[in-house]
C-alpha cells in the first residue's frame, strides 16, 4: 500500500502528496541541501569524524547516574539485557544515560541534518546514501577514492546517543564543522528540544513492521553469544511494544505526524518504496553498491519466509489500530 510522501513543489519546496519512487534521490538531495526552502548549499564539510575527536565519558559518574535514574524506571526482562521504560520508550541502561546527557549537554545547530530510524529499518543504507549526497562535490563517485569504499557508514555519520568505541559523542559532536550530518534511533519525543526549536532538518526512514521484526530477531541472534531468542516469544513481546526503542508504532507515528505538520523540515521516507527505486537501490549517490561489501540491503517482504499467516495478521491488525487516524499505512 502506498502512503503520501513529500515531493518538490513550487520554488523547490517540499510538500506532501503522491510522488514517484524515481524521485527519491532528488528529494533527499534537495532536503539535505535545503536552505530557506531552496536547494542551494552543499555539505562538503561533512567528512569522516576521527575516533580521537570523541570525548570519553566519566564511566564512574555515568554508572552512578544510571543507578539513580534507572531505579525509578519500569524494568523488563526478555532481551539480551534488561530494558528500561524511559519516557515511553524501551532502552538499554547505557542508552538511557546517553540520552539524558544529550538532553542537558548537546547543542544543536540550525544547519544540522538528522537521519532518524527505528532500529533495523535501513540505518546503514540511509547513512551511506545521505553521506554520498552531502559530499558529492568533495568525493565524486568516479574518483576511485570515495570514503564509502573503505569506511563503514557508521563511522562516517556519527550517532547522537550511541557510544562510539566506548566513548560518548557529545563533546566530539561539538568539534565537528558545520553543517553536521548526524543520526539517531531516538523517537521524536526524546530528541533534544533544540533540534526542533532551531529548525534542524530531519530525514526519517520507516520500514514495513513485519520486516522490522524479522530483521530485529536476526540481529538479536547475533548480538550476544549467550542469548538465543525464541521467535514466537520475541514476536509476542514485539506485539506488546517491547523492543529496543519501541514501541515501533509510536516511533513511526511521531515522525510521520511531524512530517505532515512540517513537510519542509521533516522528510518522511519509506524503505520499501526506496528499494523499489532502481536509481536508489542500485547506486548510492552514483557509487555502485556492489563495490562495497558492507552494504547489506534488507529484503522487502522477507517476513513471508519466517512468520505464519496468523502472526502476520496479528501484527498487521495491531499496527493498523495504533496508526488509525494518522493517514499512514503499510
Amino acid at each position: 500500500m502506498q502512503i503520501n510522501g513529500p515531493t518538490l513543489g513550487a520554488n523547490n519546496t517540499l510538500s506532501l502528496h503522491h510522488y514517484s519512487p524515481s524521485a527519491h534521490t532528488c528529494i533527499l538531495q534537495c532536503h539535505i541541501y535545503q536552505q530557506s526552502g531552496t536547494c542551494s548549499t552543499t555539505l562538503d564539510s561533512c567528512v569522516p569524524h576521527p575516533p580521537s575527536a570523541m570525548a570519553e565519558i566519566n564511566n564512574d559518574a555515568a554508572e552512578e547516574g544510571d543507578g539513580q535514574l534507572l531505579s525509578t524506571l519500569p524494568k523488563k526482562e526478555g532481551m539480551w539485557k534488561p530494558f528500561f521504560l524511559y519516557r515511553g520508550c524501551w532502552l538499554t541502561p547505557r542508552t538511557v544515560t546517553s540520552i539524558t546527557l544529550l538532553q542537558s549537554q548537546f547543542a544543536p545547530r540550525p544547519d544540522d541534518v538528522v537521519l532518524a530510524t527505528f532500529p533495523k529499518c535501513g540505518t546503514t543504507w540511509l547513512k551511506a546514501l545521505a553521506f554520498a549526497v552531502a559530499n558529492r562535490s568533495r568525493h565524486p563517485a568516479g574518483s576511485g577514492a570515495h570514503p564509502l569504499l573503505t569506511t563503514h557508514p557508521q563511522d562516517l555519520v556519527p550517532s547522537l546517543e550511541v557510544p562510539h568505541r566506548d566513548v560518548h559523542p557529545v563533546a566530539g559532536l561539538d568539534k565537528l564543522p558545520s553543517p553536521r550530518l548526524l543520526s539517531t534511533h531516538m523517537p521524536l519525543s526524546l530528541l533534544p528540544p533544540g533540534i526542533s526549536a532551531l529548525g534542524c532538518r530531519v530525514v526519517y526512514l520507516c520500514r514495513e513492521p513485519k520486516d522490522v521484526f524479522v530483521s530485529s530477531w536476526h540481529y538479536m541472534n547475533r548480538v550476544s553469544a549467550d542469548f538465543s531468542p525464541d521467535m514466537d516469544a520475541t514476536f509476542e513481546l514485539f506485539c506488546e511494544g517491547f523492543s529496543l526503542y519501541g514501541p515501533l508504532w509510536d516511533h513511526v507515528r511521531g515522525y510521520w505526524e511531524q512530517s505532515v505538520a512540517e513537510p519542509d523540515r521533516v522528510l518522511f521516507l519509506k524503505y520499501d518504496d526506496m528499494m523499489a527505486d532502481a536509481g536508489v537501490s542500485d547506486r548510492i549517490g552514483g557509487l555502485p553498491m556492489e563495490n562495497s561489501s558492507y552494504f547489506r540491503a534488507g529484503k522487502v517482504g522477507d517476513w513471508k519466509t519466517h512468520l505464519t499467516e496468523e502472526m502476520a495478521k496479528k501484527l498487521d491488525c495491531i499496527v493498523e489500530e495504533k496508526l488509525r487516524g494518522s493517514g499512514l499505512t503499510f
